[in-house]
C-alpha cells in the first residue's frame, strides 16, 4: 500500500483535532478566561501534533513538500466547513465553494509535473 494512504488518514484525524482545538472553544469555552481557552486548546493540538507529524513523514517520500502543503490544504478545508457548519451552526455559504475552487487551482500547480 503506498504511503500516502495512510497517512492521509492520520492527516484527516488531525485535522479534525486541530479544527477543535483552533475553534470549539468560541463556541464551548465563551464565558471563561481566554488561557482556560488556551490550555484546554493546547491539550487537543498534543493529539493533532501525534498524528500529523508521523502522517508528514510518511507521505514526505511520495509526494514533495509543496504537494503535501496541498494535501494538507484540501483536508483543512473538507474538515473546516462540515465543522463550521454542523457543529458551529454557521451558515452554510457559496464563499466555501469559491475558496475551494481557490485551492483546487493550487493542487493543479502544485501537481501538475
Amino acid at each position: 500500500m503506498p504511503a500516502i494512504l495512510p497517512a492521509t488518514g492520520l492527516l484527516i484525524l488531525s485535522n479534525v483535532f486541530m479544527t477543535f482545538a483552533w475553534y470549539a472553544h468560541l463556541k464551548n469555552l465563551a464565558a471563561r478566561p481566554w488561557f482556560i481557552a488556551a490550555l484546554a486548546s493546547w491539550g487537543i493540538a498534543f493529539f493533532e501534533y501525534m498524528l500529523q507529524v508521523p502522517a508528514n513523514r510518511m507521505a514526505y517520500g511520495e509526494l514533495s513538500l509543496g504537494q503535501l502543503k496541498m494535501l494538507q490544504e484540501v483536508i483543512t478545508l473538507s474538515v473546516f466547513v462540515p465543522f463550521a457548519v454542523f457543529y458551529m451552526r454557521e451558515p452554510l455559504k457559496l464563499d466555501y465553494l469559491w475558496a475551494s475552487l481557490c485551492i483546487l487551482g493550487a493542487v493543479y500547480f502544485m501537481f501538475r509535473s
